[in-house]
């Protein structure tokens, strides 16, 4: 139901591989929330193909933008501002949702604002729940990015430390690989690990000089290559207890322990990172977001470092872990609060150093 005093935006999320549109009322109620998603076109291909990806946005724009509007039960006389991201993601897949907000922004001649992903999964936490108490530190973990911020305020961050490779996404994604379970790696994992032995395995967490806030999980996944497939150009022993390498010879019992040991570590990292942001900042609250917030391990990690550090931990519910467009409207509403708009030459931009 609309309130005369409602501040409605629409948002569209286009960035990788789930076209989305959302109706959300002063940045918090999430009137609707629809998530066309890709994965099973990306699925044997153990990846997102930029391309495919692309073309499935083009298919399914139109519908999921009537389809948010139809479940909010709104019109255009309704709408305060479109929200849409353009920065960072696929090119191809940014260009169709930009082109699209832009269509509504001037055919309702209503205001565009431009949203970054990466901010919007930090404000997640706030979507259908009480707003965030600043100054955070927020974790965005997602198949894309890895990045630790301090946060002033949901318009206001400051990039504390990102990944130098893997994303721990990505890491997931190629150790189920690896490990010879299905795409996407971080739900199979997580589900696979609850079987396992976390410290069946010592991998390494890698934590880079001094008090980094910076990640590296490229050497985790390389330890999980060479733990299954051995080193190579290394002979093996004949010692008795040797195991034979390659997956086929892991019994199930194996594989779930090798994907708990390897899950530990990811999080360990996660968590010593948080741990150092909030300790160089003396941020009172955590915000976990992204598509790797959605892991039981890591949000139980969370809740312990919280408890400890006697912070408030804030994480985004399920639905909105993974690339969503209410996340996108929720923070354009701050935006248009401060009057921070784009106009019709807003650009798509891939890749964004902050």
């Amino acid at each position: 139901m609309i309130e005369t005093k409602d501040t409605i935006i629409v948002g569209i999320e286009s960035s990788c591989d789930e076209t989305a549109c959302a109706v959300v009322a002063n940045g918090s109620r999430v009137m609707s929330n629809v998530v066309a998603t890709q994965i099973d076109m990306h699925a044997r291909f153990g990846g997102v193909v930029p391309e495919i990806a692309s073309r499935a946005h083009i298919e399914a724009v139109n519908t999921v933008i009537r389809e948010a509007l139809d479940t909010a039960n709104i019109t255009s006389n309704d709408v305060s501002s479109v929200a849409v991201t353009h920065q960072p993601g696929l090119i191809g897949s940014l260009l169709v949702g930009l082109m699209a907000a832009k269509t509504l922004s001037w055919v309702w001649d209503v205001p565009i604002i431009g949203v970054n992903h990466v901010y919007a999964h930090a404000y997640a936490a706030a979507l259908d729940s009480q707003p965030i108490e600043y100054p955070a530190v927020a974790l965005i973990c997602s198949g894309g990015h890895t990045a630790l911020y301090h946060c002033d305020a949901p318009t206001e961050m400051q990039l504390l430390g990102s990944t130098i490779d893997d994303a721990a996404g990505e890491a997931f994604d190629k150790v189920a690989s690896i490990l010879g379970l299905s795409y996407p790696g971080g739900p199979i994992i997580d589900k696979t690990a609850r079987d396992g032995n976390p410290a069946a395995v010592a991998f390494p967490r890698t934590l880079l000089k001094g008090q980094s806030l910076d990640f590296s999980f490229s050497g985790l996944k390389t330890a999980v290559l060479y733990h299954i497939n051995g080193i190579p150009g290394m002979k093996s022993t004949g010692a008795p207890d040797e195991a034979p390498r390659g997956i086929e010879n892991f019994t199930p019992q194996q594989i779930a322990d090798v994907a708990a040991s390897f899950q530990a570590a990811v999080v360990d990292v996660l968590t010593i990172k948080i741990r150092r942001g909030v300790q160089q900042t003396g941020a009172k609250t955590i915000i976990l977001g992204g598509g790797v917030a959605a892991n039981s391990a890591l949000r139980d990690g969370a809740e312990k470092l919280a408890a400890k550090l006697s912070a408030q931990l804030r994480t985004a519910p399920l639905k909105y872990c993974t690339d969503n467009a209410a996340m996108i409207a929720g923070l354009g509403y701050h935006y248009l609060a401060k009057n921070q708009i784009s106009d019709l030459t807003l650009k798509a931009t891939p890749t964004v150093h902050m």
